[in-house]
């Protein structure tokens, strides 16, 4: 017993060890950055594009904790001290703060015997100075300039291991060009240097030009130009899922716009399951999950209401959940209520010309209830009831929604009202024809199940061969008997 215990006490004094172990502290921006350097030279060094994957990866939470002093100590920790990339760099930087100033020099000290790094590096620097110039409005300017420099440079290298940080670098030219107020100008750019990607194969670049150019096209309403390129270009396959669903974003804009809400409806889905989690990128979850609430109105659906429930979604969603209730009611005067209440969001979201579309599927709804609760009804009262301008209106209205099959009557011009059709509940010919059809896919079903099954090759051969035996055995023993070889004994008892 005693072995035992002094067994459990050295497994404590382990489990104390290893929970007293400090976790590693987190590296401060300007380390993270520069850890980021090494990764990239070690992609170029080794052909082993997944490190650069991995570092443009991080990017997204990089530039939330990155400011201009962190930027300043990373180049001054990467260069060597006489290097003309880092003046150039830093040129782009303001005066760093006081503050500051330790943590440069003690990146600077461990960079004495630093080489020159890699362009890929020098690139990837220049895109967080980019996104640092684009967080103020009054450097838009500069990070534009910037933006351009880094285009030529890119151009000039021409390395097929910049792909990567050359499709981040083009996102931000866009961003430059957009906070700018001047995307339309960035087009003949972003042409030009699609088909430049297009030949060399340069997938992950050419996904992320068409996204901007798609952005820049619809950015001005140019549907019609948007759809061209999509049909004129073929969405490289091997893109990451980021720039897949900004693609499916883009597509489901388009033909929602074109009345083709079902494509429009799958497109919408796919941006939403390809997307970043709700937590990372709340702002596209949000914006796509509003296209798609309007689709399905649109539709003739009703979206969920735990959709309206989401942490991330139930303030962004508050108007549009409004509606929605408007357009289940079928009242088209809560629906112009809410409507003029919420157009400024609307407006901004771009969602209200689909928004005013959705005036037919009130008035429809409202007609079908108004179908179920009345045998009979004049159109004047239809008039008040749903608020409409006249009763031609709504004469108009009703013999388009009999027309399209949302109610079973008919109207009584001479009268002035709507008769309405009774339901029938016994079997009509529609019912046996449904029968007919479940019952021939059965039998089809059955018919292939049975021409896929596989037999053993000759096994028809065997049960013959086995057959012949017992007659021959059935013979020997008939011959036996009648030669009186063979007695009852060797037979049995009860033969």
């Amino acid at each position: 017993m005693a072995d035992i215990e002094m067994k459990d006490d050295k497994s404590k004094d382990k489990k104390e060890e290893v929970k007293e172990e400090p976790k590693p502290e987190p590296l401060t921006p300007a380390a993270e950055i520069k850890q980021n350097a090494a990764q990239i030279a070690r992609a170029v060094s080794t052909l082993e594009p997944r490190f650069t994957h991995r570092v443009l990866r991080s990017l997204t939470a990089l530039r939330k904790k990155v400011d201009e002093a962190a930027i300043k100590s990373a180049v001054e920790g990467v260069y060597t001290k006489d290097s003309e990339a880092k003046k150039t760099l830093l040129s782009w930087l303001p005066a760093t703060s006081p503050g500051s100033l330790e943590e440069s020099m003690e990146v600077d000290s461990s960079a004495k015997n630093a080489s020159e790094p890699v362009p890929e590096v020098e690139v990837y620097l220049r895109l967080l100075i980019i996104y640092q110039l684009l967080s103020s409005k009054d450097t838009y300017a500069g990070a534009l300039d910037l933006a351009h420099q880094t285009v030529e440079k890119m151009q000039a290298w021409n390395r097929r291991s910049m792909d990567a940080i050359a499709a981040k670098v083009w996102f931000a030219v866009m961003r430059a060009y957009e906070l700018g107020g001047d995307l339309a100008d960035a087009r003949p750019l972003f042409l030009a240097a699609q088909r430049t990607a297009s030949l060399r194969h340069d997938d992950e670049a050419q996904a992320s030009l068409i996204n901007c150019l798609l952005r820049s096209y619809i950015a001005y309403n140019l549907y019609s130009q948007a759809d061209k390129l999509v049909s004129k270009t073929t969405f490289p396959a091997s893109a990451s899922n980021a720039q897949f669903a900004r693609y499916h974003y883009y597509l489901g804009r388009i033909r929602a716009v074109q009345l083709n809400y079902t494509d429009a409806h799958t497109h919408l889905q796919q941006a939403v399951r390809r997307a970043p989690p709700a937590r990372t990128a709340p702002g596209f979850y949000q914006t796509v999950n509003k296209y798609l609430v309007v689709v399905e109105l649109l539709m003739g659906d009703i979206p969920d209401r735990g959709l309206f429930r989401q942490e991330v979604l139930e303030k962004a969603l508050g108007a549009y959940f409004d509606i929605v209730k408007a357009v289940r009611t079928g009242s088209l005067a809560q629906f112009q209520t809410t409507l003029q209440k919420h157009k400024d969001q609307f407006e901004a979201d771009k969602t209200y010309s689909l928004i005013v579309r959705l005036r037919q599927n009130v008035i429809k709804t409202g007609i079908r209830r108004l179908s179920l609760s009345y045998s009979r009804i004049s159109l004047r009262d239809i008039c008040v009831k749903l608020n409409l301008d006249s009763e031609e209106d709504a004469e108009y209205i009703v013999g388009k929604a009999i027309r399209d099959g949302v109610i079973e009557g008919k109207i009584v011009h001479e009268k002035g009202w709507m008769e309405c059709m009774t339901q029938k509940n016994n079997y009509g010919p529609e019912v046996s024809e449904l029968f007919g059809r479940r019952i021939a896919f059965c039998l089809n079903l059955h018919n292939q199940s049975v021409k896929a099954m596989r037999y053993p090759l000759n096994a028809h051969r065997k049960e013959l061969a086995a057959a012949e035996g017992a007659r021959e055995r059935e013979k020997e023993l008939a011959k036996g008997i009648q030669d009186g070889e063979i007695d009852d004994e060797d037979l049995g008892g009860d033969f």
